[in-house]
Order: C-alpha cells, then structure tokens, then sequence
C-alpha cells in the first residue's frame, strides 16, 4: 500500500490523517492494519519511531462504532505515563471528526477521584497505566467486561519494568473473548511467554529488525575509567553549544541521572527525568527540552521510551545499557525525519562486554575515539564503582538471547551473568529494602490474605 486511501478507511479518519500532514503508512502500519481489522490476535516487533501507535489506532477506530454505553470497549495499557498521555494525544487528533470519548489515567498528580469522576461519565477508550488501571478496576468503578480490544504497548518494557502481576490481575477483570493486540520494540523470552498464555494463534509481524543500524547517525565511543571520568569529559564535549545544541544524554539509573547532573557544569542549562520525579516535574523537564530552554536532558531508558522529541543532535549513552537493544532505541532518538544525528556511547573496563555485546546485535564496531587530553582522568569511585562491577538497578533488565562474538561470551562466562538467577526488579529491591515499594505490592499481599 503506497497511500493511506490504500487502507479504505473511513473519510472521518481520512480527513484527521491528512491535516496531520500523513501521506504514506509505515511498514509496521501497512503489515497490520488488515490483521487487526480482521479481528485476530497480533503481535507486531517494531522499532521505536516507525509509526507503531498509528499502526493500531486506524484499524480500531476504523471498525469503532459509535455507541453510548457507559463502559469502554477498547483498553491501551503502556508502561510510563508519558506514554499514555501521548497515545491519548494521537488518538485526539484522528479522531477530530468523530465522536469519541477517551480517557488516559495514571497515578502521581492525576487524581483518582477526578479521574473516577470521569470515567462514570461513559467512555469509549481507556488508556492508562497498570498499576492505575488495577486500582479503577477494584474500585469498581471502571468495569472491564465490555472490552472488545485489549491492546498493550511498549510489552518488553512493560514486563521488564516488572508490570507481569499488575497485567495477570487485569487480565482477570477482562472477558475471555477478545482480541489481543501487543506491540513491541523487542522479542523477549517474557514476552513470548506472554504471548503463549494469553494470544490465540497470534499473527506475527516484524518490522525492521533492532540490530540494523540506522545509516543517518554517525556513531562513536570513548573508553572511560569511571563515573566521574565520563563527566569531565561530557563537560569537555559540551562546552561546543553549537555542536551539542540539543542532547539527550542516557543514564543506567535514577542515582546516576541525579549525580550527573550536579556533577556537570550546565546546570541551569540541563534537565533530567526519572521515575521518582513528580509527573509536573517530568512534564516540565521534557517541556523545558522540547523548546530549548533545556539544551540537555539527562534520561533513564524506561522513561524515555515513552518520549517523542524532534532535532535532537546528539544522543549520549553516559552508562553502557546492560541490554544490547535499548542502544538501538536510544540512537534512534537522533536523525530522524532524514536529518543527521550522532550517537556517543561512553564505557569502562567493566562495561566493555556489555559494548562488544552491542556491537555483535547490530554486526558493526563503533568507531573508537581516543580522550582528549584535556580530560582530567578521575580517581573518585561512586559506591556503586567500588562495590559492584554494574549496577544490580539494571539487573531488572534480562539477559538477551543475541549470537554475540567469543570474546563477549568469555568475558560473560567470567562475569557469571548466565549464573544469575533471573529475578523481577520488585523483587530485586524488596529484597534490598524488605518492606514494599509500590502500591502493586500491597495490593498482592492483600490478594494473598483473602486467599
């Protein structure tokens, strides 16, 4: 299909689809669109940045009636709340010509009452959070039996952020005949199992495989000793505010992002996102960035999977990702629409397996820089530094199944990853912490008691 007429839907949807400026459907939404319109159960592996959201909004609107019952027909989980808000955004904008009611609801500053308020009121779609989700769910108030189309975004990072008990327990409110939609950047082993639990004879597609480079970023990287290291020498390169005009910068955990940025010298020229900050703060962060009052957002990959911004020049991986494929999804924050970008991954002795492990997913060698003279070599450890070779926060992260080089497998054999045993990251830090963290927690201790 070359043009969205190809698709036959609707002239309401046309009409959205052409002031939005759409000419020509992605892969992703040409290989699904009839699949899910026909009813059946799919799966589809995409990139992030192809179009994934469109790709399952047009055939569930095309085949949504107009009714006036009070409860939702069509439930969209996502991870993060900024993915939600943007899903209820796009989901807006086509349908400016039809009558549809849409709700997005997640925890933090949006209150529950309000959102209870409207939920009472009558929807057609509920977009939302699993955790908020299940809480409506047992207040009664939302009722999930009326869903026709259960559709769950971002499922890898759902299940890696530890989301499978929230998703088992809606799964319960739902009715048994329905139809499932997943969509994903990764292939997992969770989320296959997944599909094997609850998808009926899904179809599968795969859209752009994520080891393929992307030929607009140009990649580079630096061996850097340690934590503080790498900030002098970030504060080295982005001393060119010309040449880093707009730059996202990737941070393995929510204590490096917070100690980056007191450690940098931009201060009053960076902002940083993570999942303890308060959602008016996050939004005001990603604003701030987005409009260039920010040059710089230092990030965690969860939440910024959920995070669309245009004409980032440079994206910076501060911390080797543990998992080889969230390289891909952060470099593909840069060069899009056509535009150049660069990628600069920074690595210790300790994260070099995890580097050689990138470089045999997408089959490339990063090109080495050496560090510039002017970088002072730091001999201050973080905690972390001295008492672990990679930080345990990013053990939530499962180990991918990749065909790496020997090297990289020696190297891990030495490391023991493959010995570990593989563990959710609630139960990582409840085990760290012993008490629960999250309401999820307390809502499974009391399932557990009235058992």
């Amino acid at each position: 299909m070359n043009t969205f007429e190809d698709f036959k839907i609707k002239k309401q949807l046309q009409n959205a689809i052409a002031d939005l400026g759409f000419e020509k459907p992605t892969p992703i939404q040409t290989e699904s669109y009839s699949t899910i319109l026909g009813g059946s159960d799919f799966v589809g592996i995409a990139q992030t940045g192809t179009g994934k959201t469109i790709a399952y909004l047009l055939p569930i609107l095309q085949d949504l009636k107009f009714s006036d019952q009070p409860h939702p027909r069509v439930l969209i989980l996502a991870p993060t709340r900024e993915l939600v808000i943007q899903i209820v955004e796009q989901i807006e904008k086509l349908t400016t010509y039809i009558s549809l009611r849409v709700l997005g609801v997640y925890g933090g500053t949006n209150n529950i009452n309000t959102q209870k308020k409207a939920i009472a009121e009558g929807l057609d779609i509920i977009v939302g959070t699993p955790r908020r989700l299940y809480d409506l769910a047992l207040s009664n108030v939302l009722r999930l039996k009326s869903i026709k189309k259960l559709v769950i975004d971002e499922v890898d990072i759902m299940l890696d952020f530890g989301y499978k008990t929230q998703l088992n327990n809606i799964f319960d409110h739902l009715p048994e005949k329905r139809q499932n939609i997943l969509f994903s950047a990764t292939m997992t082993t969770y989320v296959d199992e997944l599909i094997d639990d609850f998808l009926v004879n899904p179809i599968k597609k795969t859209i752009s495989i994520s080891g393929t480079p992307l030929t607009n970023i140009s990649q580079e990287s630096y061996a850097v000793p340690n934590f503080y290291t790498k900030a002098n020498l970030l504060n080295h390169l982005l001393g060119d505010k010309e040449k880093y005009s707009k730059v996202l910068i990737f941070v393995a955990t929510k204590t490096n992002a917070d100690r980056l940025l007191e450690t940098l010298n931009f201060e009053s020229e960076t902002s940083v996102i993570h999942s303890s900050k308060e959602q008016n703060h996050r939004s005001k962060s990603i604003e701030m960035f987005e409009n260039g009052t920010s040059r710089i957002l230092i990030a965690t990959d969860v939440i910024a999977r959920g995070i669309d911004i245009e004409k980032i020049t440079t994206v910076i991986s501060f911390d080797t990702p543990f998992y080889p494929e969230n390289y891909i999804h952060r470099i593909g924050r840069t060069g899009r629409a056509e535009q150049s970008g660069k990628a600069i991954l920074l690595y210790s002795e300790k994260e070099t397996a995890l580097k050689e492990s990138i470089e045999s997913l997408m089959n490339y060698s990063i090109p080495f820089n050496e560090l510039p003279e002017e970088v002072q070599v730091s001999n201050q450890l973080t905690p972390e530094e001295k008492d672990k070779p990679i930080d345990p926060d990013e053990m939530y992260h499962k180990k991918p199944v990749t065909e790496a080089g020997a090297s990289f497998h020696e190297k891990s054999a030495k490391n023991s990853k493959e010995k570990v045993e593989r563990k959710s990251y609630q139960t990582l830090l409840k085990e760290r912490y012993k008490k629960p963290i999250r309401r999820g927690d307390k809502i499974q201790n009391m399932k557990k008691k009235k058992k």
